[in-house]
């Protein structure tokens, strides 16, 4: 359902603007919300965060629309403005579009091309939030987004939502290249760049087909999370995958060097904080999770060998009639008091 705001003085518009769309608000498409001039509009926004588009009038008593237009960014930068006026000479419409607004409609309203135009922006819209709302899950910026989304990004809203927390139960793998930093010292940078982010392809493909999600990339390693139904699982199946097809690689050779690519995975499963970890002010924040279950995943990574996934005793209970694994023994890890009992999962 998309939130309408509709700034205007005349009340007759009111009236006009329910039964035109009556069909529409029935069947919770639309959802109208009504001010008769800007400084109204203003509260209005901040009673409603989830407002969508804005319709407004120019010649309005209070504050005109022209007015509201230069104050929406800080209000609610994701919010886009319509302007419907009488007021339809070109002076109007290039400093309506000038102070922000989305499209200008000219009173007499022809309300098939107000919808259509509604529809328009509304779309624009919801593609913002979508960019936003993948911003946030996927932690990473992987794409350009318009001046709207950086506003936003600025604003307090979106610090504040960025600062909420969630516990979850989940499983947290840590890949890790072994030997690489040997051949960094050896190679040209562009070919170990190029070998390193093959090298990464193979695993992030694994990862994603497993419906598991990649949290961030450590130098030569790779931390990924797995959520919802049989994560533990789905995380064993693409850890044995990423072994046999990093495992099926040809010897890489620089001068006389030659380097085997091999990895070595720690996996660890329970509850964990998720949350965005950083500098608000900075506006460098990391969407992912922490705690004693990502600190041990990490330590069982550091205690594997080439080829190996380690998990823990806790963790081989849990999968022990679904995977082959070998008891390695009790390893003391950083920061654990008491020794930790491994396994390797062979199949």
């Amino acid at each position: 359902m998309a939130k309408i705001l509709v700034v205007d003085d005349e009340t007759d518009l009111e009236l006009l603007v329910k039964q035109k769309f009556r069909r529409k608000i029935r069947e919770n498409v639309y959802e109208f919300i009504f001010a008769h001039n800007g400084e109204e509009a203003l509260e209005k926004v901040k009673e409603h965060a989830d407002l969508d588009i804005i319709l407004s009038d120019i010649n309005m008593p209070v504050m005109d629309g022209l007015t509201l237009l230069s104050h929406l960014p800080e209000a609610n930068p994701m919010v886009k403005a319509v302007v419907v006026s009488a007021y339809g000479d070109m002076e109007n419409i290039r400093t309506a579009m000038n102070r922000g607004a989305f499209d200008f409609i000219c009173k007499p309203v022809d309300f098939d091309d107000l919808d259509v135009t509604m529809e328009k922006t509304i779309m624009h819209v919801k593609q913002l939030q979508e960019t936003i709302k993948a911003i946030k899950e996927n932690n990473i910026l992987k794409m350009y987004v318009d001046e709207t989304v950086l506003n936003f990004m600025t604003h307090k809203e979106f610090e504040n939502s960025l600062l909420q927390n969630e516990m979850l139960d989940a499983t947290v793998m840590f890949i890790d290249v072994c030997g690489f930093t040997s051949i960094t010292e050896q190679t040209p940078a562009n070919e170990v760049v190029n070998l390193l982010n093959g090298l990464f392809d193979r695993i992030v493909k694994e990862i994603i087909a497993q419906g598991g999600h990649v949290d961030k990339f450590m130098g030569d390693a790779v931390m990924a999370v797995f959520r919802g139904n049989y994560h533990l699982d789905r995380a064993i199946d693409a850890a044995l995958m990423v072994r046999h097809h990093i495992g099926q690689l040809p010897p890489f050779t620089s001068g006389d060097k030659t380097y085997q690519p091999q990895i070595s995975i720690g996996i660890n499963s329970g509850e964990m904080i998720s949350g965005n970890i950083g500098s608000a002010s900075l506006k460098r924040l990391d969407y992912t999770v922490i705690g004693d279950v990502v600190n041990l995943s990490q330590r069982l990574q550091s205690a594997a060998k080439a080829g190996q996934i380690i998990v823990s005793e806790n963790v081989h209970e849990k999968i022990k009639e679904s995977f082959s694994c070998e008891k390695l023994g009790e390893v003391s890890l950083k920061n654990k008091a008491n020794p930790i009992t491994i396994y390797n999962v062979i199949e």
